[in-house]
């Protein structure tokens, strides 16, 4: 009878194991697949701020080509521009992915009265990166409309030190979001409140004073100008986005709390979207002096948010290998390193050694024998328009020059050589791209990257940068081409050409919410990146069967994939 019972308990905990496992894979799907390494150096747990491919895809790609198995929740979990998220949903998942069914020991028996199987960490997975954002608020786009009460935020955000008390051995990378300040209704893109699209120059102006007014006394001009604009704002309006930003901003200092208590292996604090002045920069120097007053450490507040889960990845990374890289970094002539470029409070050299903290690496101001010279494309004036500005355009301009030969001499020395190209944002400096693959220099660089705002690019270049010589050269090499067809081919070229054809498709909609010929539009930019392919880059397996979507349903976002 005893031996019934202990191989009827064995069989009990191996189907109790093959449901976890299986609950694992059935949740992963065909993302398991995509981002499983056959190297096999363990598993590591990433929940991204939203589905976009930059937040998502782009980081599991880069760290599943050093040997590791990303485990990301499913799709549908992750929150985007209409749907805000389930952040009770990945708990579960958190949980479901991360734990094991095995024996229990002698302590465990005696202390549950019990020989039933116990439910573990899972010893394969080496570390866990979390967007705190999906975990309290669903997603990014969440923290920024939701109606949540300040008591269940506080409730969730307590989940890390429950989760942390019931599994210690759990790694915990987490990245929180200081709510971003758009200077426009324009630049919102719909995901903040309706009113901001109305109102958001206006508050924007006002949270400037706001900011200003905290450090230094206001000029008689501008606490005029600021007691206009309290009177021009419909009051419910400022109370709603101002309440918002106070839940965010105590939540926040929850979060450094828990870091405070050793919850996290590391904290980020992330200024998204923001300037000089703002409510952004104002919260911010707040939650620096109150981490400062708490004394805790572990803890980055920087510039810029989106690039910052590949950034925590690499951390992860570099901790798990022991590995801590040096960096260098050059800049184009002119202002350069001294520039604050757009949608930043800070000059972008400062930004560039916060990332390097932040990865765990040292900072040189000589390249010799670093992991990485990061070479950074600033304009030389300081400005930073957009890449479909009618300047952008392939002639080669002296600034141009200038860089592309620093490039070259840079790698004829033998410096491993990654670039931030953050001349323009939202896309790439179209004739320096022309000059470089004029001399053959696309593949010659460990990184690149030129979207979005230049912090993004900063940190995306960065690390893919000193994780690129860990990588087979085949690896690199595609996710370069990922890039170039990303910031060079479709941000900076193919997506004005198709917003400037959207009223060659009928229903077609806008350039920010797409029609009911959304797949048309799909098929037809598509098109134009395989032909810009064709004519710039080296053809492979991956060009020739690439199919672009529109993920956010709209032209701003783009997914690149082999067609399946």
């Amino acid at each position: 009878m005893k031996k019934i019972i202990v191989l009827w308990m064995c069989l009990l905990c191996l189907l109790m194991t093959g449901e976890a496992l299986a609950g694992s894979k059935s949740q992963h799907g065909s993302r398991a697949e995509l981002y499983n390494n056959s190297l096999n150096k363990g598993k590591i747990v990433f929940i991204p701020q939203d589905n976009r491919p930059v937040s998502d895809e782009m980081p599991a790609d880069t760290i599943s080509k050093l040997g590791y198995e990303l485990i990301i929740p499913p799709e549908e979990l992750l929150g985007n521009r209409e749907n805000l998220g389930d952040s009770d949903k990945l708990w579960e998942w958190l949980e479901t992915n991360t734990t094991i069914f095995r024996k229990p020991t002698k302590e465990e028996k005696k202390k549950n009265k019990s020989k039933e199987p116990v439910q573990a960490f899972n010893p394969e997975i080496k570390a866990i990166v979390i967007s705190s954002d999906s975990m309290i608020y669903g997603s990014l786009v969440g923290s920024r409309k939701h109606n949540i009460p300040e008591n269940t935020l506080k409730k969730r955000t307590a989940r890390f030190a429950q989760y942390k008390e019931k599994y210690p051995e759990a790694k915990l990378y987490v990245f929180a979001s200081i709510m971003r300040t758009p200077s426009s209704g324009e630049h919102s893109g719909t995901e903040e409140p309706e009113y901001y699209r109305r109102y958001g120059l206006d508050i924007f102006r006002y949270t400037v004073l706001s900011d200003m007014a905290d450090v230094q006394p206001l000029s008689f001009q501008e606490e005029k100008e600021r007691a206009f604009l309290q009177d021009l704002i419909p009051k419910e309006y400022i109370k709603d986005w101002l309440g918002r930003r106070e839940k965010n901003y105590n939540i926040n200092k929850e979060l450094l709390k828990l870091a405070k208590s050793n919850v996290f292996e590391r904290l980020v604090l992330g200024r998204d979207d923001n300037a000089r002045w703002s409510q952004t920069h104002m919260e911010s120097r707040h939650l620096k002096a109150f981490a400062s007053e708490l004394g805790v450490e572990h803890v980055h507040n920087l510039a810029g948010l989106d690039e910052v889960g590949l950034l925590m990845l690499t951390r992860a990374v570099n901790d798990i290998r022991d590995s801590y890289p040096v960096v260098s970094s050059q800049y184009n002539w002119g202002n350069g390193q001294i520039i604050i470029p757009a949608y930043s409070d800070e000059p972008i050299d400062t930004t560039v050694k916060d990332h390097v903290q932040l990865i765990g690496g040292r900072y040189s101001e000589s390249p010799e024998r670093v992991d990485l010279l990061l070479l950074v494309n600033t304009n030389s004036n300081g400005e930073n328009m957009g890449a479909n500005w009618y300047i952008n355009g392939t002639n080669l301009r002296p600034g141009v020059k200038y860089f592309a030969d620093m490039v070259q001499d840079a790698l004829k020395k033998g410096y491993p050589v990654g670039i931030a190209d953050v001349s323009f944002v939202n896309g790439s400096d179209n004739a320096l791209m022309e000059e470089l693959n004029r001399r053959h220099l696309l593949y010659e660089v460990q990184s690149y990257s030129g979207w979005n705002t230049p912090t993004n690019s900063v940190g995306f270049a960065l690390a893919q940068g000193v994780l690129a010589r860990a990588m087979k050269e085949t690896d690199k090499n595609r996710l370069l081409t990922i890039r170039y067809m990303d910031d060079w081919a479709y941000q900076a070229n193919v997506r004005q050409v198709v917003a400037r054809q959207l009223s060659w498709f009928e229903g077609a909609g806008v350039y920010n919410v797409l029609g009911e010929n959304k797949s048309q539009i799909e098929w037809r930019a598509t098109s134009l990146l395989q032909l810009f392919a064709e004519k710039n880059l080296p053809q492979n397996d991956f060009i020739k069967s690439l199919r672009l979507t529109s993920p956010w349903n709209r032209l701003f976002e783009a997914r690149i994939r082999p067609a399946e």
